[in-house]
């Protein structure tokens, strides 16, 4: 096993939670913002991946804390588009997805070797990610 990067993984989770909780802030908006005759599901679906959001932010704080880090009280810098289709919305859920799954797998590449727990939670957090863009990706294919 080789020394585990403690400034690298420390920095990289707080870039990981200001993302999660700028993702909290952004399906919330996009929640708020769905029109039209599937409003309800959509609706659902962006509140779902708030709360999710927040759970991954805590989840990756309590790491942070437990390796003597201190939680940014920031969030990722966001963009207001003001494009409310939900085929925009969902594009923009893509891209942000995306960003997220390539947080995750900088924090696997800085663990790697170095700490299994470590390894294993950004293993799990990279498998949800793909889910989250291959679901997207499936609910983009009837706007195409």
């Amino acid at each position: 096993m080789q020394e585990l990067d403690y400034k690298k993984t420390i920095d990289l989770l707080n870039a990981i939670m200001e993302f999660e909780l700028a993702g909290v802030v952004r399906y919330t908006h996009y929640s708020l913002m769905v029109t039209g005759p599937n409003r309800i599901p959509i609706v659902a679906f962006f509140k779902a991946q708030a709360s999710e959001s927040l759970l991954h932010a805590e989840q990756v704080g309590e790491i942070l804390t437990g390796l003597d880090g201190h939680p940014s009280l920031k969030i990722a810098p966001m963009e207001e588009t003001y494009q409310h289709k939900v085929k925009d919305i969902l594009e923009e859920s893509l891209s942000h997805e995306k960003k997220a799954l390539d947080l995750y797998k900088n924090l696997l590449e800085t663990v790697t070797n170095a700490s299994i727990y470590l390894e294993e939670f950004a293993r799990g957090m990279i498998g949800q990610e793909e889910m989250h863009n291959l679901e997207l990706k499936k609910m983009l294919r009837d706007f195409s």
